[in-house]
């Protein structure tokens, strides 16, 4: 498009028409959607069911991330004289 023929509209036209865009495709595709397959509704149900389930932590705990220096008892092969 050539700068004669460039089109402005302000931040408030703008958003009023991509709203109004999102809707009309709302209603569309709600009146294309149809039920998933059998599989993928029973996969879809087990998913829902793991997130209930309480999974391990990926994270490291705070006691693994605190540096603590070593003690003469943790260090192999240490010479303690007696």
């Amino acid at each position: 498009m050539g700068a004669g023929n460039e089109l402005r509209i302000d931040s408030l036209h703008c958003r009023a028409i991509c709203d109004e865009i999102g809707e009309r495709l709302r209603i569309v595709l709600d009146r294309e959607a149809t039920a998933l397959p059998q599989r993928l509704q029973l996969l879809m149900e087990k998913l829902a069911e793991q997130d209930l389930l309480m999974a391990p932590s990926i994270a490291p705990s705070m006691d693994d991330m605190v540096w603590r220096p070593a003690t003469t008892e943790d260090m192999p092969g240490s010479m303690i004289a007696a």
